[in-house]
């Protein structure tokens, strides 16, 4: 178990610099992860990175079965400041819709430019 922290910080940690030193254009984690992904499917056929994918795999799997724990910070800090939440709650709820609307809007179009450009360079058969 110590060695899938090992590996999962290790990464976690060149992501986090990657991502500094490139300006933190894509954050840290979403470098961690796909470099351990690539790392992953790059030495699958070793026999060290059989053990390596069992280590790491332990880990993630604790980490996502407590996962929920992580958001009870959340909870008490919005339980804290309810009146806060009430009085504010139609901005919030305004906030939260536009934003969600705005989200939806953008990922369809990016979508739709993706598709456009797989098949503009989509090779002939």
């Amino acid at each position: 178990m110590i060695q899938g922290i090992a590996w999962l910080l290790g990464f976690q940690l060149l992501g986090e610099s990657l991502s500094y030193a490139s300006g933190g254009q894509v954050p840290g984690p979403v470098v961690a992860l796909a470099l351990l992904a690539l790392f992953l499917l790059a030495t699958r056929r070793l026999p060290a990175a059989a053990a390596m994918e069992q280590s790491t795999g332990k880990v993630a799997d604790g980490l996502l079965a407590n996962l929920g724990i992580l958001f009870v910070p959340a909870g008490v800090g919005i339980i804290q400041h309810l009146d806060l939440v009430i009085s504010m709650g139609l901005p919030i709820l305004a906030a939260i819709l536009v934003s969600t609307v705005i989200t939806l809007v953008v990922t369809v179009w990016a979508f739709t430019l993706a598709k456009r450009l797989e098949q503009r360079w989509r090779p002939k058969s």
